[in-house]
C-alpha cells in the first residue's frame, strides 16, 4: 500500500484519521491530572515514643537500633532520622525510584522486627509506626471557632474523631496529620500524698494493670443441659473520671480504703500539651494531609475536597473549616494558563501557514494535521501510563511547530507543482507525494530519534525526559501518519491553482496577496543568494563562524545558572519562629502573638494558621512554632508588590525589629515529595564519633563562612545544644547502703517528671491513653526533687533528692543522623539574582575549605537531586547527537554529509543559552528539553537543504551549483517551519500569570535557539555542504558496478565524477 492509494481513496483516508481523533478524546477522558509525574522517591516513614526521655536518649535506645537494623533495606537510596526531648523519634527512608511502595515497607517493616528485643519496653508497648508516604504534604486544613464557643482542645478531638478517621479511608491518603494532642486521662499525682502513704509512682501503675482491663469471663451453663446459658460481661476498662478516682490502692482490715482520689487529681486532659493553635486569631488547628508513594495528589484533593464539603454540612455551630494550602490549586490555574497557551500557539501556527500559503483550503490542511496529531497523543499517554501533567502538557505545546511541518511539506510541494504548470490537483498531489515520502519519514525517523536515548536515564529528571520526550516522538509520528494519508488525500480533493489575474479584471484577494507575497519573498530569495555567494567565496569565515558557537555554546553551558525546575509563586507561604533555647510555650506563645499582630494586616493574606510548638523546619519543641499563610488568588493579586517574593520581603520587613526570635519565612517545595521547602538542604555529617559541641563548631563555622557567598541567602540550622539541661547521676553507693536500687530512683524521678504510659481507656469509641505524672506545680525546679519519695527494702520513704547529683549544663532539643552518622541540617535559599544551581556549587566548594577530615556533608532532598544531575545532562545530549549522526550515516551511507546535519546544531544550541542569559534564567529542566527538541529539529531542518542538494549532485550539478539551488528551493520550506515554530512559541515567551517562571523557561530557550539556529543554519549548511561534499568526493569516490567497460570509463570520468547507475540515483532521489 503506498501513499497514491490514500489519495484514490480519500474516505479511507479520513477514516483513520477519525478513529485517531476517537481513540485519543477517549484516551483523554481517562487520563489522570497532576503537576509532574511520579517522580518523587517512594519514602517510608518510621515512627516511636519513648515518655519522657531526652533527645540523646532516644537516639541511643531508639534510633540507632532501628537504624541498623533498616540500613541496607532493599533499594534504599538514604535514610535521615531525628530524636527530640519530647520523647519522639522519627525515621525517614528514601528508596529507589522505581521502587513498590507497599514493597518497601513491608521490608522496614521484617527489619524493625528483627530489633524489637533492643528496643525499650515502654516503646515497644507504644508500639513502632510504619507508613508509606511522601514527606510533602499536599493538603493543609484549618478548622476554628470564629466566636470562640469551642476550645484548641474540644476542636482538636473533634477533629480526630470525626474527621481524621473519614479523610484517613480515601484512596491514596498516607497520612492524615492533626496538631495537637489526643485526649488522655491525666492522673495528676501529689508526690506528697503519695509519700505520706508509702507510694511511688510505679505502685500506680501496678494498680491501673490490676483493675483497668478487659477480662474475658466465659459463659455459664455452657456445655450443659441447662436451659439458659448465661454470658459473663466484666465491666472492662473504666471509661469516666470517677471510676478512676474510686479505684482502690489499699484497704486496710480495720475498714479504711485509700482509693487514687486520695493521692491524685484526675480530669479527662490532653496527651500533650506541647501545642498552641489559632486561625485567623481564634482558637483552632490544622489538619495536614500526604499522600501515599505512586498517587495520583490531584484525584486525591478532589475526593478530600468533596468529603470536606460533606464534613462541613454536619459541622457543630460555631465551627468553620477553611483551606491553607493545596497543591491543586496551583496545579490547575497552571494547566489553565498552559491550555490557554496551547490555543494561542495553534492560532499563530495557523496564521504563519496562512502567510506563506496564501490559501484559505491549503491552511485547512496542516490545521487538520495539528488536530489529529495533538488529540492522538493522548490515547498514548494512557497507554503507557502517563499523566496529563506540566511536562507533558509543554510537550504538546512544543509539538504544535513541528507536527504541522510534514503537513507543510506536502502542501507546499503540490503548490510548487502548481507553480510548474500543473492544473490537475490529483495529478499534482501524486507526482509531489512521488518526491517526497521517502525523505517525509527520513526526517521524521531523524527527528523522532533524538527521544529514543533519553528514555533510558533514570532518576527523577530521566522521568521528565521519557515522558517530554515520548510524548513528542509520538505525536510527530502521528503527524507522519497524517501527512501520508489524509493531507494528500485533501490535498487532491480541496487544493487548486493560484487565479491567474486576467487583464482588465479585477483580482480577488488571494490573488493579491499571493503575487505580493511571492515578489516580496522574491526579492528575499534575490539578497539570501548574494548572501551564500558570499560565504562560498569567504569559506574561512564559515570556520571562524562554527569556532564561535562552539566555544559560545561551550561557555554559556558552563556559566549559565543552573537548577532543577524554576521557582514559581504557589499561592501559600511558611514561617518558623525559635525563641531562645529553654523559652517555655507560653514565651514563645506571646513572641507569635507579636508577629501575628504585624502579618496579619498584609492585604494579600487571606487565611493563616499559628501554632506555637512544632515548626517544619525548626522541629518540635517549647521555643519553636509556625504559621501557615494562605494567600488570595493569583487573579486579585496582580499588581506591583503582589508577588511571592515581594510579600516574603514585607513579612521580613515587618518582624525585622523582633529580636528575641529567629524567624525563617520560605516556600514548599516545587516538587511533591522533596522536603518542605524550596531553598536547599544539606547535612553537615560527624564520620568519625565525636562529640556534638565539635560537629555543632564545625557545622556553625560552615555556615558562616556560606553567608558569606553571594550566591547564598540565609543559611541557617535549627539545631542549638544551648538548651538548659541537668545532667543526672545517681549516687549508688548510697543507694544500698539505704537498700535502695538506683533503678527505683529513676523510676520515681521518670515517673513523676517525665510522665508514663499506664493504662488504657475506652471513651467515644477510641481507645486513648492514661498517663501518670506529677501536677505542674510538684515539678517545676530542682527544688521539687525533696518532696518526690522512693521506698526502701523495708519500707521506709525517703526523698530522692539525697540520691541524686544534679549538674547543670546545656544540649539540644533535637538530634539528626543521616545515614547512620550524626548530623546536623543546614538549610537556606539561592540569594537574588542567583539559582539553587549554583548555590548548592557554593556548598560544595565552603565544604571543600572548612570542613575538616572526618567530617563530611550530604544533600537531602531536592538538592541531592540536582546535586546527583550533575553533568549528565551534557552526556545524553551528546549521546542524543551521537545517535543522530549514526541514523543519518545509515541514511546518506556517507560518514561526512551527516557532519554538515550535525555541525547546524551548536548555533541553535547556543542561541537558546544566549537568550536565557540575557533574561535572567537559569538551565533547568524545562530548558533543557526545549534543547533537546531543539537538536532534533535543526537535524531536520538542515536535512532539507543537505537533502536536496544531494540529489542535484547525484543529477550531474556542479557542487557549489547543487548547494545554491538547495538554498533557493529550500529557503522557503525552511523559514516556514522555524517560523511557525517560533510564533507557536511566542505566547510561552511572554507568559504571565501562575507558572510563568516554567513557560517562560521553555519559551525563551526555543525561540532563541530556532531563530539563531535558523538563520546560522541558511547562511552556514551551504558552505558546509560544498567543502564536506569536496572532502568526500575526493577520500571516499563511489565504486559503481558497471555492465561494459564503456560504461565505466564514462562513469569515472573528471566530468562527471557522479554516480553512473539509474538504481543510486533513485535512492538519492529519494533520500
Amino acid at each position: 500500500m503506498n501513499v497514491k492509494t490514500f489519495i484514490d481513496r480519500p474516505i479511507f483516508a479520513g477514516v483513520i484519521s477519525v478513529m485517531i481523533l476517537l481513540v485519543g478524546l477517549i484516551g483523554l477522558t481517562q487520563l489522570p491530572v497532576e503537576q509532574f509525574p511520579e517522580i518523587a522517591p517512594p519514602t517510608v516513614s518510621v515512627s516511636a515514643a519513648y515518655a519522657g526521655a531526652n533527645a540523646e536518649t532516644v537516639q541511643k535506645s531508639v534510633l540507632v537500633p532501628l537504624e541498623e537494623a533498616i540500613n541496607g533495606v532493599e533499594n534504599m537510596m538514604y535514610m535521615v532520622s531525628s530524636a527530640t526531648n519530647s520523647g519522639s523519634a522519627s525515621i525517614q527512608i528514601y528508596f529507589r525510584q522505581g521502587t513498590d511502595g507497599d514493597m518497601a515497607m513491608v521490608n522496614v517493616q521484617n527489619r524493625i522486627a528483627s530489633a524489637q528485643s533492643l528496643l525499650p519496653a515502654e516503646v515497644t508497648r507504644s508500639g513502632v509506626t510504619v507508613r508509606k508516604r511522601q514527606t510533602s504534604r499536599i493538603k493543609t486544613l484549618a478548622v476554628y471557632s470564629p466566636d470562640g464557643s469551642f476550645d484548641r482542645k474540644f476542636i482538636t478531638n473533634y477533629l480526630k474523631i470525626n474527621i481524621e478517621p473519614r479523610l484517613s479511608r480515601i484512596a491514596g491518603v498516607g497520612e492524615v496529620d492533626v496538631r495537637g494532642g489526643d485526649y488522655s486521662l491525666r492522673i495528676w499525682l501529689d508526690p506528697g500524698k503519695m509519700g505520706k502513704y508509702g507510694l511511688m509512682p510505679s505502685d500506680i501503675s501496678t494498680v491501673l494493670s490490676e483493675q483497668n482491663l478487659e477480662a474475658p469471663t466465659g459463659t455459664l451453663g455452657a456445655e450443659s443441659e441447662n436451659t439458659f446459658r448465661y454470658v459473663l460481661k466484666y465491666r472492662g476498662r473504666y471509661e469516666n473520671v470517677t471510676d478512676y478516682e474510686n479505684m482502690v490502692i489499699r484497704s486496710e482490715s480495720d475498714g479504711t480504703v485509700l482509693r487514687l482520689k486520695d493521692v491524685a487529681t484526675i480530669e479527662l486532659g490532653e496527651r500533650s500539651y506541647d501545642y498552641v493553635g489559632l486561625v485567623n486569631g481564634h482558637p483552632g488547628t490544622t489538619i495536614s494531609i500526604s499522600q501515599t508513594s505512586g498517587s495520583n495528589a490531584n484525584e486525591i484533593i478532589v475526593a478530600v475536597d468533596a468529603e470536606i464539603e460533606k464534613i462541613r454540612a454536619d459541622l457543630p455551630k460555631g465551627l468553620e473549616i477553611v483551606d491553607l494550602m493545596s497543591t491543586k490549586d496551583f496545579l490547575d490555574a497552571s494547566i489553565k494558563n498552559v491550555i490557554k497557551t496551547l490555543f494561542e500557539a495553534i492560532l499563530l501556527v495557523i496564521l504563519v501557514v496562512f502567510i506563506f500559503l496564501q490559501s484559505f483550503r491549503s491552511t485547512v490542511i496542516p490545521t487538520i494535521s495539528i488536530i489529529v496529531s495533538l488529540v492522538g497523543t493522548f490515547a498514548f499517554l494512557m497507554v503507557a501510563g502517563f499523566s496529563l501533567n506540566m511536562i507533558t502538557l509543554f510537550a504538546l505545546v512544543l509539538v504544535i511547530g513541528t507536527v504541522v511541518d510534514d503537513s507543510i511539506v506536502v502542501v507546499e510541494a503540490v503548490q510548487a507543482k502548481f507553480d510548474e504548470g500543473y492544473r490537475s490537483p490529483y495529478k499534482a498531489t501524486v507526482d509531489a507525494m512521488g518526491g517526497i515520502a521517502t525523505a517525509l519519514v527520513a526526517t521524521t525517523f531523524v527527528f523522532m530519534a533524538v527521544f529514543i536515548p533519553v528514555s533510558f536515564m533514570g532518576g527523577t529528571t530521566g522521568t521528565f525526559y521519557t515522558q517530554f520526550g515520548l510524548t513528542m516522538a509520538v505525536a510527530v509520528g502521528i503527524s507522519l501518519l497524517n501527512s501520508l494519508t489524509l493531507s494528500p488525500a485533501l490535498c487532491a480533493m480541496i487544493m487548486t491553482p493560484h487565479e491567474e489575474v486576467i487583464p482588465g479584471q479585477k483580482a480577488s484577494f488571494s490573488s493579491r496577496f499571493h503575487k505580493a507575497f511571492d515578489a516580496g519573498f522574491g526579492a528575499v530569495v534575490n539578497k539570501y543568494k548574494h548572501v551564500v555567494l558570499f560565504m562560498f567565496k569567504r569559506k574561512w569565515l564559515t570556520v571562524i563562524l562554527l569556532i564561535i558557537a562552539c566555544g559560545g555554546l561551550a561557555y554559556l553551558m558552563n556559566t549559565t545558572k543552573t537548577g532543577l525546575v524554576p521557582k514559581e509563586d504557589m499561592g501559600s507561604i511558611n514561617m518558623d519562629v525559635r525563641t531562645p533555647p529553654g523559652t517555655n510555650i507560653a514565651e514563645t506563645d506571646k513572641v507569635l502573638a507579636e508577629i501575628d499582630a504585624r502579618i496579619s494586616s498584609i492585604p494579600q493574606i487571606e487565611a493563616y494558621s499559628r501554632t506555637t510548638g512544632w515548626g517544619m523546619m525548626f522541629g518540635q519543641g517549647s521555643s519553636t512554632g509556625n504559621f501557615v499563610i494562605k494567600l488570595k488568588d493569583w487573579n486579585e493579586r496582580t499588581g506591583k508588590g503582589d508577588d511571592i517574593d515581594s510579600i516574603i520581603e514585607e513579612m521580613y520587613a515587618r518582624t525585622a525589629d523582633i529580636t528575641s526570635a529567629d524567624i525563617m519565612i520560605y516556600t514548599r517545595g516545587m516538587i511533591p515529595g522533596y522536603g518542605a521547602s524550596n531553598g536547599f538542604e544539606v547535612y553537615v555529617q560527624d564520620q568519625k564519633g565525636g562529640k556534638l559541641d565539635d560537629l555543632e563548631k564545625i557545622t556553625n563555622d560552615f555556615i558562616i563562612e556560606l553567608n558569606k557567598r553571594p550566591e547564598v541567602s540565609r543559611a541557617k540550622t535549627s539545631f542549638d545544644s544551648k538548651y538548659p539541661m541537668y545532667l543526672v547521676e545517681v549516687d549508688a553507693v548510697q543507694c544500698k547502703r539505704n537498700g535502695i536500687s538506683p533503678s527505683d530512683v529513676l523510676g520515681v524521678l521518670a515517673g513523676y517528671v517525665g510522665g508514663s504510659y499506664a493504662s488504657n481507656m475506652n471513651r467515644f469509641s477510641k481507645l486513648y491513653r492514661v498517663m501518670l505524672q506529677a501536677a505542674p506545680e510538684f515539678r517545676l525546679d530542682t527544688e521539687s526533687l525533696q518532696n518526690m519519695f522512693v521506698r526502701n527494702s523495708r519500707g521506709e520513704m525517703s526523698p530522692i533528692n539525697q540520691y541524686l547529683k544534679l549538674t547543670r549544663i546545656y544540649g539540644p532539643q533535637s538530634i539528626s543522623r543521616f545515614n547512620l552518622f550524626t548530623a546536623i541540617s543546614v538549610s537556606g535559599q539561592a540569594a537574588d539574582g542567583y539559582s539553587s544551581g549554583q548555590a548548592i556549587q557554593a556548598v560544595r566548594e565552603v565544604a571543600a575549605q572548612v570542613l575538616p577530615a572526618g567530617y563530611g556533608y550530604e544533600f537531602g532532598g531536592m538538592s541531592r537531586e540536582e546535586a546527583d544531575t550533575g553533568n549528565s545532562v551534557a552526556v545524553i545530549f551528546g549521546i542524543c547527537v551521537l545517535f543522530i549522526f549514526l541514523i543519518l550515516c545509515a541514511l546518506y551511507e556517507s560518514i561526512f554529509i551527516p557532519v554538515v546535519i550535525i555541525l547546524s546544531v551548536p548555533f541553535g544550541l547556543a542561541g537558546s543559552f544566549l537568550f536565557a542569559r540575557m533574561f535572567g534564567l537559569e538551565n533547568n529542566i524545562y530548558l533543557q528539553i526545549g534543547l533537546l527538541m531543539l537538536i532534533g529539529l535543526l537535524a531536520k531542518t538542515a536535512i532539507l537543504l543537505t537533502e536536496y542538494a544531494s540529489q542535484k549532485r547525484a543529477e550531474g550539478m556542479s557542487i557549489t551549483m547543487a548547494a545554491m539551488s538547495a538554498a533557493k528551493v529550500r529557503l522557503r520550506p525552511i523559514l516556514m517551519t522555524s517560523l511557525t515554530m517560533i510564533f507557536g512559541m511566542l505566547p510561552l515567551m511572554f507568559a504571565s500569570g501562575v507558572g510563568a517562571n516554567g513557560n517562560i523557561s521553555i519559551g525563551v530557550g526555543t525561540v532563541g535557539g530556532m531563530l539563531i539556529g535558523t538563520i546560522a543554519l541558511i547562511i552556514v549548511v551551504p558552505a558546509l555542504f560544498f567543502v564536506f561534499q569536496y572532502i568526500e568526493e575526493k577520500v571516499m569516490p563511489k565504486h559503481t558496478h558497471c555492465r561494459s567497460e564503456e560504461h565505466h570509463t564514462n562513469c569515472h570520468s573528471e566530468e562527471r565524477n557522479t554516480p553512473c547507475h539509474s538504481e543510486e540515483r533513485q535512492r538519492r532521489e529519494n533520500l
